[in-house]
């Protein structure tokens, strides 16, 4: 039984009939390959590479979303908050309203209702515009409530949305209330129920019974206050920055933890190819995620502090790369997961998506094994719905040469010369202020890293568990 009020301006229709059906998967290649880049400067039109008269692949839906309310309108709205129910936002509620408020999920235009949520949860799509057409959407973003809220809520169409001092965050209009079937929710979003996924103990387990969608006012921009929203550029002003360096093609890279030079070889070794394919100024997005992050995963402060150290020292060149915060929660969903950090950054402007092993996975939280296959994840983006104009750029391979004592592209012809240094035996290092390998990390970045573990040191020998770190 759900709690439902229409509105004729909402962007998604209803939920369409039965009858509906989904366009084959696109039969996309796997291959690492790049198409030709237009050969007429970079405003030129080719569908190859989903160019925009912009230069820069158009947003999902045609156009950013952006929710937050104009200056002279927020008194206004925050009168009419005074008026409504008020839902409690927690910290990570408070990270989707950045996402959905700057329009990294364009084109939903707030939490989902139930027809977006269960498209969502069985398609990895919902579908949008009179014509249907399907844009990629792999994770519920969702706002729960319980009982209580409900029953309080009532026939009220719109609530207000408060931070943990009854402060005002958002607005919540033409709402609609439907069940939160959380043990589904969970099964569809990580292909298991096993005790332990982080996310779903910081977000799901203990959440409402309920779901409640709508349209979303958010009276000002979101701003965390830590010395880092200099570095959380909305959508629109990456796509500013891009216009501004006159870049020609964007290429994206996503990562949770410190770089080191197999990333950075990843990253410069993309540049050459798609130079070498006849773009002018490809520009990299070095885009850390900045949301709810696992306990033992390197807190955000950190992880900013060793990739400035790695654009010092030149093992990225600043000129072609732009180092920004993507907001949203991490699942650690895998394939499923990995969809959604694509999409998002085709609406920031990126083109070109690089994806690693097993991107947005972890180890079953039970086994002694991982979660999800390694290489599902850039097979699912070659072939997602909505990812068509994406070109997916799965990585090449890295690891320590012992013979050039650098990080390299790893030859299996002499693979005893190849040392692979995993991401726990990197923070073992760290942890125990030992240096790794010459050449497998730039030493002020390297630094970073074993600062943080000295940082820690004392709680973890405590036998305390150390909080997830967000932005």
């Amino acid at each position: 039984m759900s709690t439902s009020i229409s509105s004729s301006s909402r962007l998604f229709p209803k939920c369409p009939s039965v009858s509906f059906s989904f366009p084959k998967c696109p039969s996309r290649p796997l291959s690492f390959s790049f198409p030709k880049c237009p050969s007429s400067g970079a405003n030129s039109l080719r569908i190859s590479c989903s160019y925009s008269s912009s230069g820069l692949i158009e947003p999902d839906g045609g156009k950013l979303v952006d929710l937050v309310v104009p200056p002279g309108a927020r008194g206004a709205r925050l009168r009419e908050a005074a008026a409504m129910p008020r839902v409690l936002l927690s910290r990570t509620d408070t990270e989707w309203v950045h996402v959905l408020s700057e329009g990294w999920a364009s084109p939903l235009a707030g939490f989902m209702r139930e027809s977006e949520f269960l498209q969502t949860l069985h398609f990895n799509c919902i579908r949008v515009g009179a014509d249907g057409a399907a844009v990629n959407m792999s994770v519920p973003i969702v706002l729960a409530v319980g009982d209580d809220k409900k029953r309080e809520i009532g026939g009220a169409t719109s609530v207000a949305l408060v931070d943990g001092t009854d402060r005002p965050v958002a607005i919540l209009k033409d709402i609609e209330i439907y069940k939160h079937n959380r043990e589904e929710r969970i099964a569809r979003t990580w292909g298991t129920t096993a005790p332990g996924l982080p996310y779903v103990e910081e977000a799901i387990t203990n959440s409402g019974k309920w779901l409640i969608g709508g349209d979303l006012e958010v009276l000002e921009p979101i701003k965390y206050n830590d010395g880092l929203d200099q570095y959380r550029l909305s959508p629109s002003q990456l796509r500013e920055e891009f216009a501004r360096r006159n870049a020609d093609a964007v290429f994206a890279f996503q990562l949770r933890n410190p770089v080191h030079n197999g990333h950075a070889l990843l990253m410069t070794d993309t540049r050459r190819r798609l130079l070498e394919m006849g773009y002018k100024n490809p520009i990299l997005l070095l885009h850390p995620l900045g949301g709810y992050t696992k306990a033992d995963d390197v807190p955000l402060s950190w992880r900013m502090k060793q990739h400035e150290k790695v654009l010092q020292e030149g093992v990225l060149n600043p000129e072609t790369t732009v180092v920004a915060i993507f907001p949203s929660p991490m699942h650690y969903a895998g394939p499923t997961e990995v969809q959604w950090h694509a999409k998002a950054r085709i609406n920031a402007g990126a083109n070109f998506y690089i994806v690693g092993r097993d991107p947005a996975g972890m180890s079953h939280p039970i086994e002694k094994r991982d979660l999800y296959d390694a290489d599902h994840g850039k097979k699912v983006l070659s072939m997602a719905p909505g990812l068509k104009r994406l070109n997916i750029l799965p990585f090449r391979v890295a690891a320590y040469d012992k013979t050039q004592m650098k990080m390299a592209f790893f030859d299996p012809s002499r693979a005893q010369d190849f040392l692979f240094i995993s991401g726990t035996k990197m923070r073992t290092l760290a942890k125990n202020r030992e240096n790794p390998p010459d050449g497998f990390m730039c030493p002020g970045g390297w630094k970073v890293l074993v600062d943080y573990y000295d940082s820690v040191a004392p709680v973890e020998s405590g036998n305390k568990v150390r909080e997830a770190v967000s932005a």
